[in-house]
């Protein structure tokens, strides 16, 4: 009986939505969904976010809207008056400003960094005191901030040497060592014990051996440091790392010639990355690049690659000039350049022919 009843209202309905389609009144069918679908909007929305333009338009509409059918909005009277009251108080309200000093002009910013980076030993109250005298009228409390903010250190700390720089007056001093490995076509694991002289760049191989021990590392640092001859004193530290294989006996080779030997932290290869980099290098443009098929083998390939390495590959940190060359100016107009292949023509090096 109720199923009943509910299909003949069902189809009354129906037909009246018909009758009024056929009879222009699509408008009031287009009406029905309208407001159907805005019911689905509020079950999903629940604060809509209104623009400014959204606010004027819904305002002016409900002056033409009985109060009695404002029910279509999604929002209420109330929140219509406080949107009127909001805009009267902005009206005959006078600009906000922030409360304390003055924003400083970004020139003055760009000023006082720029005397902190020319005169590191400057302090903040130094460099207020310069300012004045420039005729500007900073406090020194302003002057810190702006360095604080920008990540300027103190005086004492940005008037010491930098990193770079204390690497780089020490480097004449300093010669570092370590150990690679490259594989032969049979799997055999072959070690290479180097040297890097850090202020010229100059590599040292001193080593190629299947099984290192103690003490053949320390017969290479012997042997080291008789072709290193009257070198050996203007040498002051030995950069090395925590490997099993630098045993007591090789530190006491250099610590007998006056060099002090320096470990690096475990698990650190970037603390020694003059080596490290080396290591990179001869990877990518040597072993990497062939077949080895042993110990000899290995041995004259590193061999004519470090006279390569030394004698004529260019770098960067010495002005794109090998280790073992002074600069020379070549006159390309007068004189005809000429390629040497290296390795079997894996590198090729060029040169002024004769």
């Amino acid at each position: 009986m109720t199923a009943s009843l509910v299909y003949l209202l069902l189809r009354q309905v129906l037909q009246m939505l018909t009758q009024l389609a056929r009879d222009g009144g699509a408008k009031d069918v287009e009406l029905l969904v309208l407001r159907h679908q805005v019911a689905v909007l509020h079950r999903q929305v629940h604060r809509p976010d209104l623009e400014p333009a959204d606010r004027v338009v819904l305002a002016a509409l409900s002056r033409l809207l009985p109060r009695p059918r404002w029910s279509a909005f999604f929002v209420t009277p109330a929140t219509l008056l406080r949107w009127h009251r909001q805009l009267i108080a902005r009206h005959w309200t006078y600009p906000h400003t922030r409360p304390g000093r003055p924003s400083v002009d970004q020139h003055v910013r760009d000023l006082v960094l720029r005397l902190a980076a020319e005169n590191p030993t400057w302090g903040h109250r130094r460099i207020q005191g310069e300012l004045v005298g420039l005729g500007y009228p900073v406090a020194a409390s302003t002057v810190w901030k702006i360095l604080h903010q920008a990540g300027v250190d103190p005086a004492p700390r940005r008037s010491g040497p930098t990193w770079k720089q204390f690497l780089t007056a020490q480097a004449h001093t300093i010669l570092s060592c370590d150990f690679f490995t490259v594989d032969t076509v049979l799997l055999q694991r072959i070690y290479v014990l180097f040297f890097v002289e850090i202020a010229s760049r100059q590599v040292h191989v001193v080593g190629v051996t299947a099984h290192p021990t103690g003490a053949w590392v320390a017969q290479q640092a012997r042997n080291l440091l008789m072709d290193l001859d009257g070198r050996v004193t203007s040498l002051r530290f030995l950069l090395r790392d925590r490997d099993a294989k630098f045993t007591a006996a090789f530190d006491a080779v250099f610590t007998a010639a006056g060099i002090d030997v320096i470990k690096t932290p475990p698990q650190s290869p970037r603390a020694n990355s003059f080596a490290e980099r080396w290591v990179g290098t001869v990877r990518r443009e040597c072993t990497d690049r062939m077949l080895i098929i042993g110990e000899r083998h290995l041995a004259a390939v590193l061999s004519e690659y470090v006279a390569h390495y030394n004698g004529h590959r260019p770098h960067r940190s010495l002005g794109q000039q090998p280790p073992n060359r002074p600069p020379q100016v070549i006159d390309l107009n007068a004189v005809r350049v000429q390629r040497r292949p290296i390795l079997g023509g894996l590198i090729n090096e060029y040169s002024q022919a004769a």
